[in-house]
């Protein structure tokens, strides 16, 4: 594991790619709210 990270092919470990991880994730509760929102307004 520790090597992968030292080599990081995907350049997550720059500023950039922690950015780019941080707003995918936000991305994904967002739209796990709003489905979630959604279900519970049908009902």
């Amino acid at each position: 594991m520790l090597l992968l990270m030292q080599a990081d092919p995907t350049g997550l470990s720059t500023p950039l790619g922690k950015v780019v991880i941080a707003l995918g994730l936000l991305a994904a509760i967002v739209v796990a709210v709003r489905f979630l929102w959604d279900q519970r307004n049908r009902r």
